[in-house]
């Protein structure tokens, strides 16, 4: 049986991820404890999502990374990214893990680790409660035996943790009252289960769908609970932490403090906001402050801007030009380098709005989109995600884009401009590969439609042109046609007179692309 290396840990990171992604609305909706702000699963997914980036960075250096270059990089992105309580509960939990991964990797490791990973994250929580993730985790660890090897060992803790969550409720008043188990630990759950499959190649049995809770009672919803959550990264010595856990224990509450070696990630649910920073500020340097009123938009500051925005995504610089021209906020997504969910909240906050819509004009993007919209809408911001697929999807949306109109009317509108578009892409194999259209070698040209490669063929316009007569074969109206910069130069011509010539009363628009966009995209509405 393999060891765990730096590719397990690295597909763990990549299955916790996706798995969270698929998990992450039903886990925010069983979020009824600490505070019943639906935001578990996406916070979860967010701290994830920061390891996963921490751990790909590691791999792009060039080198092949070690295991324990490997666990210290998730480690260390999961601290960095930890959003809310439960998510920085995960981020010493997996750097717990990493703590011992780094000296050995086999099963007995991966069992001390399980077991210094439960204890770490209690000692991280000022006051631990049971029937929360912390009682998942302890299970877990509880739950291995000694000598196993890895697969036996994840296996174990994973099987320990599902029994651990299902107790949840009855340890719990506020979970039992609710009708759910906990969300954090459900999210544990996941994040474990990615672990066996990274470790022996076969996914478990998924949880069921969870329930959505009634609607809660007012202990699960906060009532005379503080109304800030206050999160930050700080830079401070122990001797300093230890004194920031204590003043910090007496403003608020669900007070957790994690990291070490000088960077700590602290959370903590007060009502002076401003003195928890300013305990930060005594003990070190607290940079990536965020502080999030738990009834919405504090209404002290309620001076968002009125009006409405868009946020799209786009692959390559000339289709950003163009839609920042109609007035888009643009985020641009570079070949093999898809924009992290902190970079769509940015953009979000940049298009400084009341209202937002957000186009990820790719169907990879999906979950991280949706994880963009819910931290945006934790922060007060109305946000729609319109699930365009492809980039000429968002320009078909954008182009029906009307601020003046209500705001689901627009949404309305917009995402059935996207529906009625498919879309087209011309690429280059570049290795031989088996496709939905047969094998193709390297070099050969791939035309896609709707996301499935549809045609291989040999020349460019000849395969485009085929491209064209298949997705006008059912009816069009309009075509549009986006050419990168390094496309042949007679490209644009030719399939324009194409269309003009087999396809009467269909209008063509053409546009650059840029130098980093694929080499055709094609819509047809």
């Amino acid at each position: 049986m393999p060891q765990i290396d730096s590719t397990v840990v690295r597909a763990w990171c990549s299955l916790a991820l996706e798995a969270l992604g698929r998990e992450r609305e039903e886990i925010d909706a069983i979020n009824v404890y600490p505070v019943a702000d639906g935001d578990t699963g996406t916070n979860l997914y967010l701290t994830v999502e920061s390891a996963s980036q921490a751990v790909e960075a590691v791999f792009a250096a060039g080198t092949a990374p070690d295991c324990g270059d490997t666990v210290r990089a998730m480690a260390h992105g999961a601290l960095i990214g930890a959003r809310g309580n439960s998510g920085t509960i995960l981020a010493q939990l997996l750097r717990g893990m990493s703590e011992v991964l780094a000296e050995g990797r086999d099963g007995d490791h991966l069992a001390r680790a399980l077991r210094r990973a439960a204890a770490s994250a209690r000692q991280a929580v000022a006051h631990p409660v049971e029937g929360t993730i912390l009682s998942v985790a302890s299970a877990a660890a509880s739950a291995v035996p000694g000598g196993a090897d890895e697969v036996t060992v994840a296996k174990a803790a994973y099987d320990g943790a599902r029994a651990a969550l299902e107790r949840t409720p009855a340890q719990l008043a506020v979970l039992e009252r609710a009708g759910v188990v906990d969300a954090g630990g459900r999210g544990l759950v996941t994040v474990l289960g990615a672990l066996v499959e990274a470790v022996s190649g076969e996914a478990p049995a998924r949880l069921l769908r969870a329930a959505r809770p009634a609607a809660p009672d007012g202990e699960s919803c906060r009532a005379g609970g503080p109304a800030f959550e206050v999160i930050y990264l700080l830079e401070a010595d122990d001797t300093a932490v230890a004194r920031l856990r204590g003043r910090l224990d007496e403003l608020g509450d669900s007070l957790v403090v994690v990291g070490g070696d000088g960077l700590w990630n602290v959370h903590v649910h007060v009502d002076d906001a401003g003195a928890a920073v300013e305990a930060g500020i005594e003990a070190g340097r607290p940079y990536r402050v965020r502080i999030t009123h738990f009834a919405g938009t504090d209404p002290a500051s309620a001076a968002v801007p009125a009006g409405r925005a868009v946020v799209a995504v786009l692959p390559g610089e000339g289709l950003a030009a163009l839609c920042a021209e109609a007035g888009a906020t643009t985020v641009l997504a570079r070949p093999g380098e898809p924009p992290a969910s902190g970079e769509l909240v940015a953009a979000i906050r940049r298009a400084h709005a009341r209202e937002v819509v957000l186009l990820p004009n790719d169907a990879a993007l999906r979950h991280t989109a949706a994880a963009a919209a819910e931290q945006a809408r934790a922060e007060g911001i109305r946000v729609a995600l319109v699930p365009t697929r492809a980039a000429v999807q968002g320009i078909a949306a954008l182009a029906v884009h009307e601020p003046d109109r209500r705001f689901d009317e627009d949404v309305v509108a917009m995402t059935a401009a996207a529906g009625a578009t498919r879309y087209g892409e011309l690429a280059v194999a570049e290795h031989r590969s088996f496709t939905s259209a047969g094998v193709c070698q390297a070099g050969d040209v791939l035309g896609l439609i709707d996301g499935d490669v549809a045609v291989i063929g040999h020349d460019v316009a000849t395969t485009a042109e085929t491209v064209l007569d298949r997705m006008l074969s059912a009816g069009g109206e309009l075509v549009t046609l986006v050419l990168a910069d390094d496309a042949p130069d007679t490209l644009a011509a030719r399939l324009e007179a194409h269309v003009r010539v087999c396809h009467l009363a269909v209008d063509t628009v053409t546009y650059s692309g840029g130098p980093q966009a694929p080499l055709l995209l094609i819509g047809v509405e």
